[in-house]
């Protein structure tokens, strides 16, 4: 079968290359071109009297054509080296309100990650939270509980947090050194 498809290939690959060879040539169309240009420059001018004529106070929605989900998080340690707690603090800078879904923290060391997802605070869990447009939302990230889980990241450099929709989508992410390191990565 896989031979039978190849063989396919080869003779339809032959026959559009003898079309396109086949050909007269055709001088160069300059007008074609003209046209073209005073169509984008008609549009362009319908555009700049259209926003003069119809301001954006004007429209009865005035919403944005094109809603952006944006946040902006700001991770923060305790202490300089070896914190025992991180500061998550994630802002609504978007056009819209966003269903935020579980942060992922994520222990880096060089060829070895460990992910565990951030359900909430204090054996409270919040997510996924309804995250309202220029609206502030902080967790407190306490390191202990995940040592107490694994001894070994304690000898891990790296933290990053990463935030994403109740979709999917990755929306932003950043990342602290927990302790000093030879190599930045």
């Amino acid at each position: 079968m896989k031979h039978f498809k190849k063989a396919i290939l080869l003779v339809f690959g032959l026959l559009g290359s003898k079309l396109i060879w086949a050909q007269n040539e055709i001088g160069p169309e300059g007008h074609k071109l003209v046209w073209v240009v005073v169509f984008i420059a008609v549009i362009f001018a319908a555009l700049i009297i259209g926003r003069k004529r119809f301001p954006k106070s004007a429209t009865k929605s005035g919403k944005n054509l094109f809603n952006r989900q944006k946040v902006r998080i700001e991770l923060t340690k305790d202490t300089k080296y070896y914190p025992d707690r991180l500061m998550l603090k994630v802002e609504n800078t978007g056009d819209v309100d966003v269903d935020l879904d579980q942060p992922m923290l994520v222990f880096d060391n060089f060829w070895l990650k460990r992910k565990f997802k951030l359900k909430g605070m204090a054996n409270r869990t919040f997510y996924p939270l309804y995250l309202e447009r220029g609206k502030i939302h902080e967790l407190e990230i306490d390191l202990a509980r995940f040592y107490g889980h694994d001894k070994r990241l304690k000898k891990f450099p790296k933290v990053k947090v990463q935030v994403q929709n109740v979709k999917g989508k990755k929306l932003a992410s950043s990342s602290v050194y927990l302790r000093k390191t030879l190599v930045k990565f």
